[in-house]
């Protein structure tokens, strides 16, 4: 059983669009929806990158059952921990229902640079994100907040306006390292590869079985040659991986890493094209890896209402026919 869920792309839409693209989501039978929370596109094709959080509002007042969470944001330079706290907290009181959940992650330097604090190591990026996920727990957890840590300084912070049984906590993880920083204070675990190891690790660590919720893009179009040459355009940077892709600073350095890879290596790496049977075996190293969520994100902003009609007719439900309907775990807090 998985949970299947829509990526809300932020660097390839405008705000407005994703709030329509979250309406259709919902409307086409989406389990979830998650959005990216960049300052920065990737490519200079992709063409956009609004704040995820005016749009995150808007979604939730625009929407009625379809849970949301950010995939995820960085609460370490662009922003403050105790301010991602109270956008979190209000966003899950427009949504209501405990349909929010915080997802977060180190971060990038494509979008943190930008506040001119440089960008530290991997291992300081770690204790960072700890360090700021104990102040948006604690806030969560209402009275005042004034820490004097190694990275942060709190000042009597309190959240006035919060919901009482707190936000969840999805936490992004790559590897045994952070697997051992995070599953113990995580509510879920977020990771784009379909690692059983990390899944294994998570909940071994945790002492009990969490929400998992993974990634996948598809380029699904009439014309599969077009499915390719807009994800070779638009998607290439993430042959890269994390562990490139967290270090490059902008779109040029991007481009710059990703010259060599061909279409046909964007082919491999994830489906193109109009064959469902392609986009629902895709999914399967996620659900054999042991993961409750996947988030499918359709390349290309300008096909999103053609592939949301393509996904309640013919993908969602095949997907439910291979994988069964959903009895994927809440993302609550435990």
């Amino acid at each position: 059983m998985v949970a299947l869920g829509y990526s809300l792309l932020c660097e390839q839409r405008g705000p407005r669009e994703l709030v329509s693209d979250a309406v259709g989501a919902e409307d086409a039978g989406f389990d979830f929806a998650v959005i990216s929370d960049h300052y920065s596109p990737w490519l200079d094709g992709q063409g956009h990158s609004p704040n995820a959080w005016p749009v995150l509002g808007a979604v939730a007042a625009a929407t009625e059952r379809m849970p949301l969470m950010t995939y995820v944001t960085c609460p370490t330079m662009r922003y403050h921990p105790v301010v991602v706290a109270q956008k979190a907290a209000t966003v899950a009181l427009l949504a209501g229902d405990g349909r929010f959940c915080l997802g977060l992650g180190s971060g990038e330097n494509l979008n943190e640079h930008v506040v001119g604090a440089g960008w530290p190591p991997v291992n300081v990026r770690h204790e960072m994100l700890g360090e700021a996920v104990e102040i948006i727990g604690e806030l969560f957890a209402g009275g005042y907040v004034n820490r004097r840590g190694t990275h942060y300084r709190v000042d009597s912070a309190k959240l006035w306006d919060h919901p009482e049984a707190g936000v969840p906590i999805a936490v992004a993880v790559s590897g045994a390292q952070s697997v051992r920083a995070f599953a113990p204070v995580a509510d879920a675990m977020v990771a784009v590869e379909p690692r059983a190891d990390l899944v294994r690790g998570f909940d071994a660590t945790a002492g009990t079985s969490l929400p998992k919720i993974g990634q996948l893009p598809i380029s699904w179009d009439p014309d599969r040659d077009a499915a390719i040459d807009r994800a070779h355009a638009q998607f290439r940077w993430f042959a890269g991986g994390w562990k490139v892709n967290a270090e490059l600073p902008g779109t040029a350095a991007f481009a710059a890493a990703t010259r060599f890879v061909t279409p046909d290596d964007v082919a491999a790496a994830f489906p193109c094209g109009p064959d469902v049977a392609a986009h629902v075996e895709a999914v399967r190293p996620f659900v054999d890896a042991g993961f409750t969520h996947v988030a499918l994100v359709q390349v290309g902003g300008d096909t999103q209402h053609a592939y949301l009609r393509f996904a309640e007719r013919e993908l969602l439900p095949a997907l439910r026919e291979e994988y069964g309907r959903t009895e994927a775990p809440a993302i609550r807090v435990r």
